[in-house]
Order: C-alpha cells, then sequence, then structure tokens
C-alpha cells in the first residue's frame, strides 16, 4: 500500500463513521443541523448572507455509503456560506493556485501582494482567517487549503477557488479533509461533474450540491484529532516507503554492475587448472598479430608500455593475466564521409553512431552507406566490439552481427583469440567505464581518444573460461532485466 493509499483509507474512515466511535451524549446531527438552519436565518436577517432557493433533498442513490445513526446526509451549499466579491481598491494580498503547495495543501509563507491598479481579473473572492479554499480546475490535484493566517493587507482569492466559510456546528478542519477524500475525490472529479478537457473544472452548482456525511459537532472534533494523530505516522511510513522504493528501483541495475564485476573478477565461475593460463592465451595472441601483420592484414602498432604494479586496481586469479585494450585485439576510431558527397550515402553497409548503441544492441536501420562510401569510411566486422568514447554516452558497447561502418565518437576492438561477449562484459563493467570517464579529455565535452582507450587495463582469463563467464552471464542477466519491469 503507498502512502497516499494509506492516508486515503483513513481519510475513508473518517467520512464513513468508522475511524472514532460515537457517543450518545454527544446528540445527533440532526440536532445540529436544525442549529444551521437557526444561524442560517440570523445571518439573512442581518444581511450577510442572502436567501437562497430551497434545496433539493436528498435521494438514496445520491448517498454513497452507510453512514451512522447518529448522522446525517447534508449538501455542500447547507453547510457553508461565502463572503462575496469585491473589486480591490488599494494593496492586497493575493491568493492564487500558486499560493498554494499542493503537496501539503497549505498556503506559501511569502504573500503575492498586489496593487489595485494592477489587480488580476480574478481577484474578487473576499475571505478571512478559518475559511476553506478548494479550487474549482482540477480538482485531483488538491489545491486547496484552510486560511490559517493573518495577512498585512486585505486577503483576495482568486475566483478559480471556492471559498468556504462554515456555520457554526461545522469544523473546518473535518470538512477540510472531507474534501480531500477518495468519496469526495470521485464526485468532484467525475465526469458529469468536471467538465472540460486540457483544464476539466466543476461549476459551483454542482460543487455545492455535493453531499456531505455530518456528524455531530463533537465527533466531528475528535475525528480531525485522531486524523492528526495518524497523519505524522503516514509521513514516517512515507519516508520508509520511498526508501524502499528507491532502493527497489536501484536493485536491478545495482545487482547487474555486481555481477558484471564478479565476473571481471575471476569470482562468476570456477577456474580449472586444466584450461590453461591467460599468459599462454596472451602469447597466443601476440603470434596471431604477427602472422596478421606478416600477411599485410593488419598494421604494425606501437609497442604498448609494460604494466606496473600501481596500475592494478583489483585482485584477480592466479591463472589469469592484466593486458592493455589494445594488446588483445585490433582496433579502430571510426570516421565519417565527407557530407559534401553525396554518393557516399546508400544502402550496402550499415553506419553506425553512438543513437544506434543502445542496450547491448545496435539499431542498423538509421543511416548507410554505399559502395563508393566504404571505400573512405572506417569498416569492421562481425563480432568486433564498438564502444562510444565521447560526451554523457561514454561506455555505451555492443558487438556487430554484420559489416558496418562507424562514426569517430566510437571506438572499436575486433578481439584475437578471445570471447567477443567476455570482452564487451569487461569494457561495460563499472569498474572499466568509470576508468574510461576519469582518463577521458576535454572540457564541455569529454572524450576518450583510441590511444588512451588502448592503454586501460582488463583482467584476461584463459579462453575456456571466457566462455565459461559469458555462459553464466547469459543465464543470470536476464533475471536482472525481468526486476526491472
Amino acid at each position: 500500500m503507498t502512502p497516499q493509499e494509506l492516508k486515503n483509507s483513513i481519510l475513508q474512515m473518517a467520512i464513513q463513521g468508522k475511524l472514532v466511535e460515537q457517543r450518545p451524549e454527544e446528540g445527533t446531527a440532526e440536532e445540529l443541523y436544525q442549529q444551521i438552519q437557526a444561524e442560517k436565518q440570523r445571518l439573512i436577517y442581518e444581511g450577510k448572507i442572502k436567501k437562497e432557493k430551497p434545496l433539493p433533498e436528498i435521494t438514496a442513490d445520491e448517498k454513497p455509503f452507510d453512514i451512522p445513526e447518529n448522522w446525517k446526509w447534508m449538501r455542500l451549499r447547507s453547510i457553508v456560506y461565502n463572503r462575496g466579491q469585491v473589486i480591490p481598491k488599494g494593496t492586497f494580498s493575493y491568493i492564487d493556485i500558486g499560493s498554494i503547495d499542493n503537496k501539503k495543501q497549505c498556503l506559501n509563507v511569502e504573500e503575492n501582494l498586489i496593487e489595485a491598479k494592477d489587480a488580476p481579473s480574478r481577484a474578487r473572492k473576499i475571505v478571512a482567517y478559518g475559511d476553506i479554499l478548494y479550487s474549482t480546475v482540477r480538482p485531483y490535484l488538491h489545491n486547496m487549503c484552510i486560511i490559517d493566517k493573518t495577512f498585512s493587507f486585505i486577503p483576495i482569492a482568486s475566483t478559480g477557488f471556492a471559498a468556504m466559510t462554515c456555520h457554526e456546528g461545522i469544523f473546518n478542519k473535518y470538512l477540510f479533509y472531507y474534501l480531500m477524500s477518495p468519496s469526495f475525490d470521485s464526485y468532484a472529479n467525475h465526469t458529469e461533474n468536471s467538465k472540460g478537457v486540457a483544464y476539466p473544472a466543476i461549476n459551483d452548482n454542482r460543487l455545492y450540491r455535493a453531499v456531505i456525511a455530518i456528524p455531530p459537532f463533537a465527533e466531528q472534533k475528535r475525528i480531525v484529532a485522531k486524523i492528526e494523530e495518524l497523519l505524522p505516522y503516514i509521513d514516517r511510513y512515507e519516508q520508509a516507503w520511498s526508501k524502499l522504493e528507491n532502493f527497489n528501483k536501484r536493485f536491478p541495475g545495482d545487482m547487474q554492475k555486481s555481477i558484471l564485476q564478479m565476473a571481471i573478477q575471476g569470482k562468476l565461475v570456477e577456474q580449472r587448472s586444466e584450461e590453461g593460463t591467460a599468459e599462454e592465451l596472451y602469447q597466443q595472441i601476440q603470434a596471431e598479430k604477427q602472422r596478421l601483420i606478416k600477411e599485410g592484414k593488419i598494421k604494425k602498432e606501437s609497442l604498448l608500455p609494460q604494466i606496473t604494479e600501481d596500475e592494478i586496481p583489483f585482485n584477480i586469479p592466479e591463472n589469469w593475466k592484466w593486458v592493455r585494450l589494445g594488446s588483445i585485439g585490433v582496433t579502430q576510431t571510426g570516421n565519417t564521409p565527407s557530407k559534401v558527397h553525396p554518393e557516399y550515402i546508400g544502402k550496402d553497409v550499415p553506419f553506425i553512431t553512438p543513437g544506434d548503441i543502445l542496450n547491448g544492441y545496435i539499431s542498423y536501420d538509421n543511416q548507410a552507406l554505399s559502395t563508393l562510401g566504404k571505400l573512405v569510411a572506417r569498416l569492421c566486422g562481425a563480432g568486433t566490439v564498438l564502444q562510444v568514447c565521447i560526451g554523457g554516452s561514454i561506455g555505451k558497447a555492443a558487438i556487430t552481427d554484420r559489416e558496418v561502418a562507424f562514426n569517430q565518437q566510437i571506438n572499436s576492438i575486433t578481439p584475437i583469440s578471445c570471447d567477443s561477449q567476455f570482452i564487451l562484459a569487461v569494457i561495460t563493467s563499472q569498474y572499466f567505464v568509470a576508468k574510461m570517464k576519469e582518463s577521458a579529455g576535454g572540457t564541455a565535452t569529454p572524450i576518450i581518444n583510441r590511444g588512451i582507450w588502448n592503454m586501460l587495463l582488463i583482467p584476461l582469463p584463459p579462453l575456456a573460461e571466457q566462455k565459461r563467464i559469458v555462459a553464466k552471464l547469459e543465464e543470470i542477466l536476464p533475471l536482472c532485466e525481468k526486476l526491472k519491469k
């Protein structure tokens, strides 16, 4: 149950007579109703309110729930009145929708002082301490409050509010909480009552026809006391609930990061001596690179520096090896063929930009180059790992399943004698992405060039263990994705 659902439940219990017990000695709401009628006659006689047409009888269909025997259904108009309207003559404190905090249902601390000459046309309603303001526009937003302070100048409210002064015998706080209840919300926001699309509003006639369940005055006060006793507990519940919600939202992502970190530290699967060592694999990779260089299939690169003890970020198994990323494959930075040559654009090879890489997948349908465009582009084949190397998207990566071209905001590595899925897991881990961001240059837009990217360290296990790690990740990570839904 959400905090709002809990609060709604308490308010609904309150207005149905289920929050506190009924006490015979407190009289009946019928007696209270007769007192209110007497007071209305007095106010009419004194000229403080106008005589109104008799209200229609309340039908059984209008009563949304059962109430205790000593309660009474009354129409809202029969228990409140308004103080009338006025055109501002001097400086006044204007109360409009923006004057109310609709999360706490209270007035803002700062007054909105306006001169008469600058008065909005809606600044008309006379209000005083203890009155209830209820926004008739989008009533579901609960832009409402009790006026609970004095003002430095006469307060005048917007005509966007229903301004209600309670008759004697109606506790303003009881009515206020009633207006916040799910039952009243249901009435005020019903399509028959609240008209309009962008700004649905309930007119005064519909609003004041609403039926209100009224208990004796003493019980009204006891209900309010009980509500206000419970509200701090709801606030505490909301704080705990919010923490739990935040934890639940973070948990799948945090778990995913933790699993990847375990994977690259050699803690996800066991090590097997029969699978050899990463040192042996590393030597095979170097031999293969030399063969490819000799055959002219790749270019000879500058030697990467030896790894020092200070660079190693965490411990790995004995049969693993720390290596520089560029030492285990062929790396490139992409480029963008000149746009002054429209003949470079075509349908022959997908052209990948950072926006085409999302959640470990590549979209191949957005842009493509022609056969001529391929001649001036940077190409890579299936099994190559692409990683974004610039801006807020640094670290996004995916593996190609076909020949593609890619732009200068992406680095690529085609692993040699390594599992591409394992390399993807390593370079998308929290450790590696953090290293990328730490090593990135640039002020306004961070960027990590291929030379620095090649220098970054990755942990390398034997090939067979790489494949077992990938299999385990493919088993576990989909469970994290399910938790996000």
